[in-house]
């Protein structure tokens, strides 16, 4: 008789107990890791040993190559010059870097009209731009602090205001392509020793006398 007057009481705690659980569990919800990512993205990383590379951008719109000659930015450059030689550090765990001329020196910087200018600091954070690898594999760069302002080109390879620029434009579309140096001239007499060709004495050719035919 006790032991079933003992079930239902235990059967009630049970229930009382899963109750409980439940609604400890909606009270704390899961944690949000994307929300961790953007949040630690957005701040510069003073801890981990900063990445660099160097490369070259590449303009869609003009065709040619990004580069910092000082103060002035423009995408005018060779392939292979000197002042597209671009040095990237990275700014966070993410995808945030600062772009620096290899041969200037100079950081590129984004000012509060939308100008791209070459600074000697790259601390501030209208020198930071974020990386985002477009579906067609070109790569735009967005501002860091002037959200939706993109780095942008004209065809004539003048800077473009980048409070028109958008990420879906020709004109922010950038490929990275590595830096190989300035290569020689063809004609160059030092580039040219290797198109030499190997001399040979120079032969008499015979000639055939052809016989007179007879006249019958």
């Amino acid at each position: 008789m006790g032991a079933a007057r003992l079930l239902p009481n235990l059967t009630l705690c049970l229930q009382l107990l899963i109750l409980c659980c439940q609604t400890q569990g909606e009270n704390h919800p899961s944690p949000n890791f994307n929300q961790y990512v953007r949040d630690q993205g957005a701040m510069t990383d003073q801890l981990s040993r900063r990445q660099i590379r160097e490369y070259q951008l590449y303009s869609r719109t003009s065709g040619k190559h990004v580069q910092v000659t000082g103060r002035r930015i423009s995408a005018t450059a060779e392939d292979g010059n000197k002042f597209a030689k671009l040095i990237v550090e990275t700014d966070t765990f993410g995808s945030r870097v600062r772009i620096k001329g290899a041969e200037s020196e100079k950081y590129i910087c984004m000012n509060k009209r939308g100008k791209l200018i070459g600074k000697p600091s790259g601390k501030s954070k209208d020198c930071v731009f974020t990386e985002i690898v477009l579906e067609n594999n070109y790569t735009a760069f967005q501002n860091a602090r002037h959200e939706g302002w993109f780095m942008a080109f004209t065809r004539q390879g003048r800077p473009r205001q980048a409070s028109r620029s958008r990420q879906n434009q020709r004109e922010a579309h950038f490929i990275k392509r590595l830096y190989q140096g300035q290569l020689p001239f063809p004609n160059h007499a030092e580039r040219q020793k290797q198109f030499e060709f190997v001399g040979s004495a120079p032969t008499r050719r015979t000639k055939r006398t052809r016989r007179p035919q007879s006249q019958t």
